[in-house]
């Protein structure tokens, strides 16, 4: 008789995942035997799994460019759509499954991890309606993470080459971007109309960005390869082919980058000139329309918090304050003649913390990366159990982005390890990447920070690949940043000078969301947030300004940095008094990282259950009579 009943199950499990059924929550009303109920939380659990996947892999399939990303090459050939039409049918598609989840099944009925699934799902469907009134709302060409500068960079590090039809589907990619930055501009001028225009001060960065791509051959006759030809020779180098086979690539690329790239680029240029003389220098996002509303938007986007901008510039003047005060104990035991200010002066103006502005000095400083992760590699198991199982590499960054491009930045690896994960450091002017911060940014980008949380998400195939592959700013920057903290308690930043680069970094910041919310709430000019940085950190003026600018473009992202920090710490302190010499810092980061990105609020539901949890655990041990 149990035969019977599992089989039944079975069959219906297969109708109800081919939607041939009602409601996974009144699936149990209908099978009145007791033996065949007590298998429906197996049902539920299993219904919920296979809708979260194919949910992830519809999604994904809208995407070419994030296939691309995570290694899979059904569409390497294409770019996203970036439509307005597009964006609509992705809601659409986003409410559909959500309606189907929250319809199929019952909450009630499924275990821990699925019930946090949901619950996630819940959350980015109700984030994705509440940001799309404000879809329009942002600045697509930037010099921060624009498109203009996405393509060409997506070709060179992303792109795979390891295959003929891999770089095929290269030069398709380049036949087709006149078609994306069409759509770019079409783009740009709806936003024009509804009074959208990047600040005055930043479209010649994303000019010469353009500029700089179409530099060098087939684009001129200069005796130069551009960017793009010399990516593409080298990757069709390394595949070893016939003369002929190997020409006929090469005459087909620079065929593609004559009639797309350099006409498509030619036209954004030729656009941004004209839409600089409408342009100002207008620098908060209060100047758009429902600008105070779309801010608040951003901030619960990006902090996953209802924090509002007032709690969030409060927070960071506090911050600013009790960093302030633990350099100043660094100062006085460097015997520093001088104020905090002197410092800063002394720090900037000293070549000592500064390689040479030459190709040794920027290849010192990659070396010297490389060196501080493998140090960091050969202690990981006093902070965790497991490491990274994918490899990293460490490279500046490309030559027509370096002058617009942030400091550093990370990219994760493909998941079948044909990538390797890239941290990015911005060499261009070696002044403005002292070496006393490198041993903090290098955590950050690298080891521990990004590339260990992303390379051990990617293993978690316990989890949906919404989660696994899903991202939170205030989590995975919140991360980072924490993780330039940690090493510390196991001893490292041994060198003074170090520990104040990471207080350095830890400062730049808290004051990230002063300037942040001063210039997007409290209608700061660029000029004012600049000066606030000039004062308050030790860092050049150059790179404040690029600083400042980058916050402009991307409201509200810089504050999620310091919140998520703030969220580990707070729970790592929780944890710590809640399970006193029962605690392992190791167990604590392995609850924080086993269930990939979480807002805040559930990572810190996560951790509250797995103290209880733990507590339980450690009171039933006791109570067992001891021999």
């Amino acid at each position: 008789m149990r035969l019977f009943f599992n089989a039944f199950l079975v069959t219906t499990l297969l109708c109800l995942l081919q939607s041939c059924t009602s409601r996974g929550q009144t699936v149990s009303h209908q099978i009145a035997n007791p033996d065949a109920r007590e298998l429906i939380p197996q049902l539920e659990n299993t219904i919920a799994e296979h809708l979260f996947q194919q949910a992830f892999g519809e999604m994904i399939a809208r995407s070419p460019e994030r296939q691309t990303y995570l290694g899979i090459k059904d569409n390497n050939h294409r770019w996203t759509d970036r439509s307005a039409e597009y964006l609509e049918a992705s809601l659409a598609a986003t409410n559909s499954w959500w309606h189907r989840i929250s319809n199929d099944v019952d909450y009630n009925q499924l275990n821990r991890q699925n019930k946090l699934s949901y619950e996630l799902y819940a959350y980015n469907t109700a984030l994705t309606n509440q940001g799309y009134r404000f879809r329009f709302h942002n600045y697509p060409v930037n010099q921060s993470n624009g498109l203009q500068a996405r393509v060409p960079s997506f070709l060179i590090n992303i792109h795979p080459s390891s295959s003929v039809s891999d770089l095929e589907a290269y030069i398709a990619r380049l036949e087709s971007a006149q078609d994306l930055i069409e759509q770019l501009i079409v783009n740009l001028k709806m936003r024009e109309k509804l009074g959208i225009i990047l600040p005055k001060f930043i479209i010649p960065y994303v000019i010469a960005d353009s500029r700089n791509i179409l530099a060098g051959r087939p684009f001129d006759f200069s005796e130069t390869d551009s960017v793009l030809l010399k990516d593409f020779k080298i990757k069709v180098s390394k595949l070893g082919l016939i003369d002929g086979k190997k020409q006929q690539l090469l005459a087909d690329a620079s065929t593609a980058m004559i009639q797309s790239i350099q006409p498509a680029y030619s036209a954004l240029i030729d656009y941004l000139l004209e839409l600089d003389k409408k342009a100002t220098n207008e620098a908060g996002v209060w100047k758009l329309p429902d600008g105070d509303e779309f801010y608040r938007q951003q901030l619960r986007f990006y902090t996953t918090t209802d924090m509002t901008p007032e709690q969030i510039h409060n927070i960071g003047l506090a911050e600013v304050d009790r960093i302030h005060a633990e350099m100043q104990e660094i100062i006085k035991r460097d015997h520093f003649d001088g104020d905090l200010h002197a410092f800063f002066n002394y720090l900037r103006e000293d070549s000592r913390f500064y390689f040479t502005n030459t190709e040794q000095g920027k290849q010192a400083y990659l070396s010297m990366a490389v060196d501080i992760l493998s140090g960091m590699n050969e202690r990981l198991d006093e902070l965790f159990f497991d490491g990274p199982n994918s490899d990293l590499i460490v490279k500046a960054v490309e030559s027509f982005r370096e002058r617009s491009a942030g400091a550093a930045f990370y990219s994760a690896p493909a998941v079948d390890g044909s990538r390797p994960g890239i941290f990015y450091v911005n060499l261009y002017d070696m002044s403005e990447v002292p070496i006393y911060e490198l041993e903090a940014r290098a955590y950050h980008e690298g080891i521990p920070g990004h590339h260990l949380q992303r390379s051990l998400a990617q293993k978690l195939d316990n989890l949906p690949d919404f989660r696994r592959f899903g991202s939170y700013t205030a989590y995975v920057e919140g991360w980072g940043l924490y993780m330039e903290y940690m090493p510390k308690q196991i001893g490292l930043y041994s060198d003074h000078y170090s520990d104040f680069g990471r207080l350095a970094r830890e400062l730049g910041r808290a004051c990230r969301l002063v300037t942040d919310t001063g210039i997007h709430w409290k209608r700061w000019t660029r000029q004012q947030a600049i000066a606030y940085l000039d004062r308050n950190t030790p860092s050049a003026h150059n790179q404040n300004v690029k600083a400042v600018e980058r916050y402009i473009v991307r409201p509200g992202q810089a504050t999620a940095y310091k919140i998520g920090m703030l969220k580990f710490l707070e729970l790592q302190k929780k944890a710590r008094d809640d399970l006193g010499e029962d605690f392992d810092i190791r167990e604590y980061h392995q609850i924080v990282l086993a269930n990939g990105p979480l807002p805040l609020a559930l990572l810190e539901t996560v951790v509250n259950e797995w103290i209880m949890d733990r507590k339980r655990q450690t009171d039933s041990t006791r109570l067992i009579p001891q021999k």
